[in-house]
């Protein structure tokens, strides 16, 4: 078994060779003056393609933020994300819209399913939405790698919440795109689902060559990943690879999570 390895705190984590999304000076104030709060200040970091990543940190330490600056659904105050060789912070409105729906997937906490909708129409919505046609064969073989097959047919009331979060990984793989990200996804679930989930995520990085980013509070959580990139007060604060429950449970002690 390998060990967990954790960087010297305050050190940026070396940057991947090939990164499906990076961040260089990011930074993130809301408000202004004396009432001004600094979500991001000057985060360096590089997410490997392929890779499962897990985000970490206290409560108020960014992650959330770092994440949705990182998938284009917040504009950073200062400094620049990649995707691949696309800058997005230089990006319009529009064209970011359109980088998301064939580039970017999603999975949330809250499964975010549109409940009139059944789950073959949610899961393809936003490829629609796009003037995008699924594929038929990529989307049977998401369909059964996810234990789906038999639901395409039933609304979200009529799924279990891990059901409903399957739909939504089904919904986030089916473009195909560069980047999974992941908030929180096992917020809603329980153990047992929760687990299928993470284990799920897990085979899309092994399987297909996927790239996730997944914020998590979670220790339990985090040891799928292959890495965890630390935060405290909005900066990075070290990393973790090849984490177990235990070792981030202890990184995130050292950090006063």
């Amino acid at each position: 078994m390998s060990v967990p390895v954790m960087t010297v705190p305050g050190e940026p984590p070396a940057a991947p060779a090939t990164a499906a999304v990076r961040a260089t000076g990011l930074r993130k104030t809301y408000g202004s003056g004396e009432t001004a709060v600094h979500a991001l200040s000057g985060v360096d970091v590089a997410f490997a393609a392929g890779e499962f990543t897990a985000i970490m940190g206290p409560s108020g330490s960014g992650k959330s933020t770092l994440m949705h600056c990182l998938a284009g659904l917040d504009t950073a105050t200062a400094g620049e994300v990649w995707l691949g060789d696309t800058p997005l912070t230089s990006l319009r409105d529009d064209q970011l819209t359109t980088l998301r729906r064939k580039r970017i997937g999603f999975v949330f906490q809250a499964f975010n399913l549109l409940p009139v909708l059944d789950a073959r129409e949610n899961i393809v919505l936003p490829m629609r939405l796009g003037g995008l046609r699924p594929d038929p064969a990529w989307f049977d073989a998401v369909v059964a790698r996810l234990g789906l097959r038999e639901r395409l047919g039933h609304r979200p009331h009529e799924l279990s919440g891990g059901q409903q979060q399957r739909v939504a990984i089904a919904r986030a793989l089916l473009p195909r795109p560069d980047v999974v990200f992941a908030d929180e996804p096992t917020g809603n679930l329980d153990s047992r689902s929760g687990a299928e989930v993470l284990g799920l995520l897990r085979s899309s990085v092994k399987e297909t060559g996927q790239t996730v980013v997944m914020v998590t509070h979670d220790p339990g959580a985090a040891a799928y990943a292959d890495r965890v990139v630390l935060l405290a007060d909005g900066r990075l604060a070290g990393e973790l690879t090849d984490p177990t429950a235990e070792s981030v449970l202890d990184a995130l002690r050292g950090l006063g999570a």
